[in-house]
């Protein structure tokens, strides 16, 4: 829950956010609870909202004074049913605000029109409010992003070979320390390899995040070859017995066909010593460059076989949406999230706290 409330409050900066989005639909042509023209729906428009209110009419239901029963649930029904709430009949015209507010921020065309069709089915007709609309969109995205939600694998295998690749900027560095952090503290012997070899200052950020981490960084003369550097490092891993080698890889740009090639290479020279090698390739994304983030995948993965995604800087930006777009194009795994600079603002990647933080939902 802790990195829950950091990912709510970093996740977005300005006005545009998507919660204060789907306030404004509903305050624009609802009505107020009570009033002639506003009818509350016959049924819970979500699952979760189902869920609350049999936990609410459960026996043993007490409220924050141990009142236990049906006068605890009266008194929270008294508590939620106060104070007026605003609706709105769920329509044509609403559906085409919530796909401009989903493609406003960054979730694509074609995954903006799949949630609001979605959204849609079964519920023309029936009135929402505002914490109602967003349960059921938080919904809708969590069951998007739950199949991709998965923890970098782990194997037997001695080294690990894990390659991190990503555009200039993308927060790499920065990530490979994190996550060589997280290796260390689950008692697994960890290995990086410095192969930005043509950046001195690059090389100069990952020994800091290595020292940081407590890991071992691997270097080479500036401008040596970064194949060269990476098959060495595989030896010498091996030699150490470590459980994990992490290659970094200077940050390139998608359309740069020679820096791609460069990048073809690390991979064909450290599978001459590992068929198999490297065993996970995590591509690391920045939030902040919205629907770009899908050309990087698409060229990425063919040049690298992209086993794995990373998105950082989720606290730069006041969209976000793009990670919904990418786990509905792609279906690749979405490992982690980062929302900062500290060794602890990486964390793996939960769709449901994702959604409602997306959202303005409480967790």
């Amino acid at each position: 829950m802790a990195f829950f409330a950091k990912l709510k409050e970093r996740l977005f900066r300005s006005s545009t956010k998507l919660d204060a989005g789907l306030d404004a639909i509903i305050e624009d042509g609802g009505s107020i609870d009570g009033a002639p023209d506003a009818v509350a729906p016959e049924s819970p428009p979500t699952e979760a909202a189902d869920t609350a209110t049999q936990a609410s009419t459960a026996p043993d239901a007490k409220d924050e004074n141990g009142v236990e029963g049906s006068e605890a649930v009266h008194r929270t029904s008294g508590r939620i049913a106060s104070g007026p709430v605003a609706r709105r009949t769920l329509d044509d015209d609403m559906l085409e605000q919530i796909e401009e507010l989903l493609i406003a921020s960054d979730m694509g065309v074609e995954t903006a029109m799949r949630v609001a069709a979605n959204m849609a089915e079964g519920r023309i007709g029936r009135q929402f409010s505002t914490v109602e609309l967003k349960q059921l969109l938080a919904g809708e995205i969590a069951r998007i992003m739950e199949p991709v939600a998965s923890p970098m694998p782990i194997f037997p295998k001695r080294p690990q070979v894990v390659l991190v690749a990503g555009v200039n900027g993308s927060g790499k560095t920065t990530t490979i320390g994190k996550l060589a952090a997280q290796f260390r503290d689950a008692g697994k012997s960890v290995v990086i390899a410095a192969c930005d070899t043509f950046r001195a200052a690059a090389v100069e950020q990952l020994q800091i995040w290595g020292q940081r981490a407590g890991v071992p960084v691997l270097t080479a003369q500036e401008g040596s070859d970064p194949a060269s550097l990476a098959f060495e490092a595989m030896a010498q891993a091996e030699s150490d017995e470590a459980d994990i080698l992490m290659i970094d890889t200077a940050g390139r740009l998608q359309n740069r066909n020679d820096l791609m090639e460069e990048l073809a290479k690390i991979v064909r020279v450290v599978r001459k010593r590992d068929p198999e090698a490297p065993h996970n390739t995590l591509l690391v994304l920045d939030a902040t460059t919205g629907q770009n983030a899908l050309s990087q995948v698409e060229i990425f993965r063919d040049v690298a076989d992209v086993s794995g995604l990373v998105m950082t800087k989720l606290d730069g930006t006041a969209k976000g949406g793009v990670l919904v777009a990418l786990a509905d194009r792609f279906g690749l795994p979405i490992h982690a999230i980062g929302v900062g600079e500290q060794i602890d603002d990486l964390a793996p990647f939960d769709p449901r706290e994702f959604a409602a933080a997306l959202t303005g939902l409480e967790a």
